[in-house]
């Protein structure tokens, strides 16, 4: 069934004994330095238990019937890091699609790579084409994974691509609305996340689906990536579901008080 593109605004109450939501959850997946550090080993064993860590999630939100799950891979910025951390992430994610990409098409998992694809090298432009075509098809749960992703950047993006419209005459400036722009993100047309976790002990969202991310509920678990399991999902979307989402508007309590 279609969905608006935005948050849900489903109330999020118990329905019998099923609570609601979220539908569309959004992991910064960070720590995996640190974590490596304080066991005195290389960055990029991190990284590899990082992995590790993401096939754990992914299982866990299939299970938990979360329907679409977006994590950070790589962003604009991490470019600037030292070129053989680059290459062991990059290598990381040839690996992570060359075993799990079977499983993930076999299991209706539709995969989505967001993010600038210009540039990138030809190997990991044609995993990425790859990964999208083999499982263009189904539509039992999304993967979505930001790549070379900025929410400045896709946000840049889509504002260059409606004036590249309006200067060839496609559109003028007196059409565009928020749900118009929202169409020229890198995300559209999902639905925007309900439930953001960021992991590694930080309290920020770092350039992260700025946009899409303007209602959604934001959680902050201490705990390195690499460590992440099912268990620490499930505590987010406990959390979550503790909570009454407003949208700017009164509180379903406040109005129920008041008559």
């Amino acid at each position: 069934m279609s969905r608006p593109n935005g948050p849900s605004e489903r109330l999020l109450r118990p329905v019998g004994d099923e609570p609601v939501g979220p539908l569309h959850v959004a992991i910064i997946m960070d720590g995996n330095g640190r974590w490596a550090k304080q066991r005195g080993l290389p960055r990029a064993f991190g990284h590899r238990s990082g992995v590790a860590a993401l096939r754990r999630t992914v299982e866990a939100a299939e299970a938990l019937q979360v329907e679409r799950l977006t994590v950070f891979g790589f962003s604009t910025e991490n470019w600037s890091r030292p070129e053989s951390e680059v290459s062991e992430i990059l290598g990381l994610m040839k690996a992570y699609f060359a075993s799990d990409l079977a499983r993930l098409a076999r299991d209706g998992v539709k995969v989505r790579i967001i993010g600038r694809r210009e540039g990138l090298a030809p190997d990991i432009l044609a995993i990425v084409e790859e990964a999208e075509a083999r499982t263009a098809m189904n539509d039992r749960f999304h993967l979505q994974v930001a790549f070379n992703y900025g929410g400045r950047a896709d946000i840049t993006d889509a504002a260059r691509r409606f004036a590249e419209r309006v200067a060839r005459g496609e559109a003028s400036p007196e059409e565009l609305t928020e749900q118009l722009f929202e169409r020229q993100l890198s995300t559209a047309p999902a639905t925007a996340p309900d439930l953001v976790i960021r992991t590694g002990y930080e309290r920020r969202l770092s350039n992260f689906l700025l946009w899409e991310c303007a209602y959604a509920e934001l959680i902050f678990q201490d705990v390195h990536w690499p460590d992440y399991g099912p268990e620490h999902l499930r505590a987010a979307i406990q959390e979550f579901q503790s909570r009454e989402r407003r949208f700017g508007r009164v509180a379903v309590d406040d109005v129920l008080a008041a008559g």
